[in-house]
């Protein structure tokens, strides 16, 4: 069974059929992603990008290995991803900042607590309920 993800990362291409994304900081169980895994792409609004753009499958996913003597580190994956939907309405960082009261169980907070709580470009696992939410944009 597949598992939903969101990835949140610079994108140069907004309109591509395939993304590559190399060595993506992990959290929220996104070290976990595989190959035929649902991801939604959101480009990064701190590198100019509009947020929820697309949504895709990951035809490839490989852990970055480790760097030696490094205690602490945050894992990364490198995945590709074949764009299956265009967004059709805009979803990013001010249509999720109002979501704040962390245990509401609302998607939308869901997505702003994992996205937006901490600005860093990342990948991270999400509820079935998230992803409901985020279908309803294509």
């Amino acid at each position: 069974m597949s598992q939903m993800f969101v990835i949140k990362t610079e994108i140069r291409n907004l309109s591509a059929k395939t993304f590559s994304f190399e060595a993506q900081k992990t959290m929220y169980g996104g070290k976990r992603i595989a190959d035929g895994d649902t991801i939604f792409i959101f480009a990064s609004e701190n590198e100019g990008g509009p947020g929820l753009i697309a949504s895709g499958v990951v035809t490839s996913a490989k852990a970055t290995p480790r760097k030696p003597g490094i205690a602490r580190q945050t894992p990364r994956v490198s995945i590709t991803v074949r764009r299956t939907a265009t967004a059709k309405r805009r979803l990013g960082r001010s249509e999720l900042k109002a979501f704040s009261n962390w245990n509401d169980g609302r998607p939308e907070t869901e997505l702003n607590f994992k996205f937006y709580r901490q600005a860093t470009n990342k990948i991270g696992g999400i509820s079935d309920k998230a992803a409901a939410y985020l279908r309803r944009f294509f």
